[in-house]
């Protein structure tokens, strides 16, 4: 498959949530869909930065239907604000997209830590908030993507630590949202077919792409060293953000994604390229490991599913 952004079909007449809209794959998925016509809600923690950002787009596209809007996934009240903005608006796609990597530990607003809060948990309570709004009874089915990485190879979900407080490592954190991101898309999908519900899940990574994401972690520990070896690595390994975004861009509009597939680039170690279904880690699969994150993660949010349980072996 060679797929590329001008192979995204027209969008008219569908809206589009964007979280982390403001800048990297974010930016330019927001830049490709509203390309082809749809309306975009550039969910952002910052409206400043999200209005610059929306200005950039209607440069490159002058006609774009962006609307700017607060959301704060390192605060569930500013989640919670968001979703009920948009409770009268019908959603036809929803992107995960926003997260940080491999930062110092620190907490969100409500006390998580904060990798795996903002990459995991922000993003289950805002999808489990916009349910109704993503809930269509014809027409094409609505689709979730949320954005892993290919790190969640290396994760694993510690129930016994989930918040790093006994013991923290920035990348094994990062690692362990990302694998959660994964296991969290596979779940909303077999929760969808054991509800009948018209909606797809999936699960996507960008392989190595070239934004501000790589140099969060060295800004925020003062490593020089390690911020030049960013940049190095972003100019000589990494593809494009516009590549990078490219299977997040499949999976929300190309007829032929599929729910509970995970697609991410098809090229040199999965790092760069045209976009493809690929398989994930083998924890990833684990559907008994998968259900007890759900649970703990709707404890965690106070936001609940109305979704049944699939019960015996429901494939996704």
């Amino acid at each position: 498959m060679s797929w590329t952004a001008d192979d995204v079909p027209d969008q008219r007449g569908r809206t589009v949530v964007v979280t982390g809209a403001n800048s990297g794959l974010g930016l330019e998925t927001t830049r490709e869909i509203a390309r082809n016509g749809a309306t975009v809600l550039m969910a952002t923690r910052s409206t400043e930065r999200g209005e610059d950002a929306a200005r950039d787009v209607r440069e490159d596209v002058p006609d774009a239907d962006l609307r700017v809007e607060e959301c704060d996934l390192a605060n569930l009240e500013s989640v919670r604000s968001f979703a009920d903005r948009l409770a009268d608006e019908p959603i036809d796609v929803l992107i995960n997209n926003a997260g940080v990597m491999a930062i110092p530990r620190s907490e969100t607003d409500d006390g998580f830590e904060a990798q795996f809060g903002i990459n995991h948990l922000g993003h289950v309570a805002l999808t489990g908030l916009l349910l109704e709004t993503l809930a269509t009874d014809e027409g094409d089915p609505a689709r979730v993507v949320t954005v892993s990485s290919g790190i969640h190879e290396r994760g694993e979900i510690d129930f016994d630590d989930l918040q790093g407080e006994e013991a923290y490592d920035k990348w094994d954190a990062y690692a362990q949202s990302k694998l959660a991101n994964v296991l969290f898309a596979y779940e909303l999908e077999r929760r969808f077919l054991t509800a009948g519900m018209n909606a797809e899940s999936m699960a996507v990574h960008p392989g190595y792409a070239n934004t501000q994401l790589q140099f969060r972690g060295p800004e925020q520990s003062g490593s020089r060293l390690r911020m030049a070896a960013m940049k190095l690595m972003n100019t000589v390994v990494a593809q494009s953000a516009e590549m990078g975004a490219l299977p997040t861009l499949y999976a929300a509009t190309a007829p032929g994604a599929e729910g509970g597939a995970y697609y991410g680039p098809g090229g040199l170690l999965y790092m760069r390229g045209a976009p493809e279904r690929q398989a994930s880690s083998d924890r990833s699969y684990d559907e008994e490991t998968a259900r007890r994150l759900w649970a703990v993660s709707e404890a965690l949010t106070g936001v609940s599913y109305d979704l049944p349980e699939p019960k015996g072996e429901v494939s996704a």
